[in-house]
């Protein structure tokens, strides 16, 4: 039991936020419509998962000097329960705080989630990653490198494709912003395409799906390319596209929390991998919380590079 500095309850604790993660998730909550999950609400915190040390506590489960992840929102002080699942004690490592909430954090596990579970690799498979050099993509591919696939990535610009292909091992990187996309996607999937994990959605989606062999399975992590609609309702989804094949490739929308008594575990094995260098990431590291909203709109447009984070 820690000395509480201000008038905690029982079981309470603060953190001092350090580290803010921003998340291509976030601009759907600004839209008033239907959605997997309630939009924003105006004068609360905007929803975001943060990365801080306990400064206070009146728990037996926290102590001062604790890593915490919280997905409490933006903030820059946070009292919680102890209790509370949102939040979750970072394990001891040499590995820095802000990427447990890239590659360690929701990112690292949604591609773990989303591509064991509902790609279901299997040995000698081609899979194709959009939005490859972003922190779900990232993991993505390098976990299928691992599992003994083919990897081909697509993203924007000759310093990402570099990246992904020269650093990240990925077997090939196909720049959408070069032209021709359909014709150098055919050319690098000979075989065609086994798993395709959706993260931008519009004419990659199309690109790609003319390429899906039967059994094929299509994780829809998300369509950033489409976040920005007026009327999300009416715009052209991967569903729509991928609805249209026949045979039509196994398919679903996903969000991570359907795994999260998993999280811990995952986050573990994700763990051990990058401290092994099985597994490499990048961050663009934003100081001050005021810039936050400019940096959500870098990750809408692709200006940023690896995990979006605001150093607090």
């Amino acid at each position: 039991m820690k000395k509480v500095l201000l008038q905690l309850k029982n079981n309470e604790i603060i953190i001092e936020v350090k580290y803010l993660s921003i998340d291509p998730y976030m601009r759907g909550r600004m839209n008033d419509s239907k959605s997997y999950a309630s939009p924003a609400k105006i004068g609360e915190p905007m929803t975001g998962e943060t990365a801080g040390v306990v400064v206070e506590s009146n728990s037996d489960l926290f102590n001062v000097g604790d890593l915490v992840c919280a997905h409490k929102g933006w903030q820059t002080y946070i009292k919680a329960k102890d209790s509370d699942p949102a939040l979750m004690k970072v394990p001891e490592s040499n590995i820095s705080l802000s990427s447990f909430l890239g590659t360690l954090g929701m990112p690292g596990r949604t591609a773990y989630f989303g591509l064991n579970r509902v790609g279901k690799p299997k040995d000698g498979e081609t899979l194709v990653v959009s939005a490859a050099s972003g922190a779900v993509g990232t993991v993505v591919g390098q976990l299928g490198k691992i599992y003994g696939c083919k990897v081909i990535g697509i993203a924007g610009g000759p310093e990402k494709c570099s990246f992904v292909k020269d650093v990240l091992r990925f077997d090939e990187c196909i720049d959408y912003k070069s032209g021709n996309l359909d014709e150098k996607i055919k050319d690098a999937c000979p075989n065609g395409i086994d798993i395709y994990f959706e993260n931008v959605g519009g004419d990659v989606t199309k690109a790609v799906a003319p390429l899906l062999n039967d059994g094929s399975r299509v994780p829809i992590c998300g369509f950033i390319s489409k976040y920005n609609e007026k009327d999300m309702m009416n715009v052209e989804t991967p569903f729509h596209v991928l609805g249209k094949l026949d045979p039509k490739p196994e398919h679903r929308f996903f969000v991570v929390t359907e795994w999260m008594d998993e999280w811990e575990s995952a986050t573990k094995e994700i763990l051990d991998l990058v401290s092994d260098e099985k597994i490499l990431f990048r961050e663009t590291i934003t100081n001050g919380f005021e810039n936050a909203p400019q940096a959500l709109r870098d990750v809408l447009t692709g200006k940023n590079f690896g995990k979006q984070i605001i150093e607090v």
